[in-house]
């Protein structure tokens, strides 16, 4: 029987042999279209070996079908997929930290959108220096996390115009990363950033930010002007929001669930080598319409010298009643037996 994770009434099943395709490389983020495919950005193995990163690199992006089969690879080169994010059209955004750019495909790979200037951080404030991640708004405007190089968030037009930037502080976080001195200040005052790791964007319009290395996000309307912030979050990596409204936050604590209001509903996630276990650290991550959850790890140790990422794949199980009204989207594949209470 598949092992199940979770807290209280979020529960999940792990779906063993999933994807059915060895991925070599570095399986940093993942996100999915409304046919169930999943788009999965891979930091190529390096030529002396080891584990890829965000600096500089080789990478791709994998396609998946919903049964975890190979659909195909873009033909694109990327440096180092960081983050990658599916809207409503199933176009695909994808922030490369190494070519310091954010890129929009059709599902194809066909590039629709260049934002940035392909291998040259951007000025100070300017776009861009490492970016982390990229999402829309419902009217279409793009926000980015700036994140690495520097601390800011920026927003864009849908056609790429840029309108705006706001945050700031001192990149202590890659200085420390590549191992220099560290020369700037830690920024911990509200409005500011010590690593945007994520953006998110809801439904009425307010912005939040995982501010990774301050344990914290922040929160913001699409001005930039500050709303709120949520502390004692452990190191967020990346957002997915279920159909509820509940954000479930990977990075240093595996899985933490949070209301947008900022109250802590739970935990969860194991460290190991059995399936479902995280064998890495969890970095990028996705819910589908059916609320099932994909996890992407990055990281390596001299005790596990595999050259294959790991995704993780886990079915929500019953916590609505309307869970039980049969498949509805993406994973029509599931087995009815699946919407059997949580135990």
């Amino acid at each position: 029987m598949a092992r199940r994770f979770g807290t209280d009434r979020f529960q999940f099943e792990v779906v063993e042999g999933w994807p059915k395709q060895e991925i070599q490389g570095v399986a940093a983020c993942i996100a999915c279209d409304s046919r169930g495919r999943a788009y999965v950005g891979v930091r190529n193995i390096p030529a002396g070996g080891g584990f890829g990163s965000i600096l500089p690199g080789e990478g791709r992006v994998v396609v998946l079908n919903p049964d975890g089969s190979l659909h195909g690879d873009w033909d694109f080169k990327f440096s180092s997929p960081h983050g990658v994010w599916v809207n409503d059209q199933d176009e695909v955004f994808v922030a490369d930290t190494g070519l310091h750019t954010i890129t929009r495909h059709a599902p194809s790979g066909e590039v629709l959108l260049t934002l940035g200037t392909p291998g040259e951080p951007g000025a100070a404030g300017k776009p861009f220096n490492m970016p982390t991640a990229a999402v829309q708004a419902p009217d279409g405007d793009i926000f980015v996390s700036d994140g690495y190089g520097q601390n800011w968030i920026h927003r864009f037009s849908a056609k790429g115009e840029l309108v705006l930037s706001w945050g700031g502080g001192d990149p202590v976080f890659i200085q420390k990363f590549r191992g220099g001195p560290v020369t700037g200040v830690t920024a911990t005052e509200a409005g500011r950033f010590n690593l945007p790791h994520d953006v998110y964007v809801s439904p009425d319009g307010i912005v939040f930010v995982m501010d990774r290395e301050n344990l914290r996000w922040q929160a913001f309307d699409v001005d930039g002007e500050y709303v709120a912030q949520v502390n004692g979050v452990n190191r967020p990596c990346d957002v997915a929001v279920d159909r509820e409204g509940i954000f479930h936050i990977v990075g240093g604590g595996g899985v933490e669930i949070w209301t947008r209001a900022g109250q802590k509903l739970g935990a969860w996630g194991e460290k190991g080598l059995e399936p479902g276990q995280f064998k890495f650290g969890p970095h990028g991550c996705w819910i589908d319409g059916d609320d099932s959850l994909y996890i992407g790890e990055v990281g390596g140790n001299e005790g596990l010298q595999t050259p294959a990422s790991t995704i993780l794949f886990f079915v929500c199980l019953t916590r609505r009643a309307h869970a039980c009204e049969g498949p509805r989207s993406i994973h029509d594949r599931r087995e009815s037996s699946l919407c059997s209470p949580a135990r």
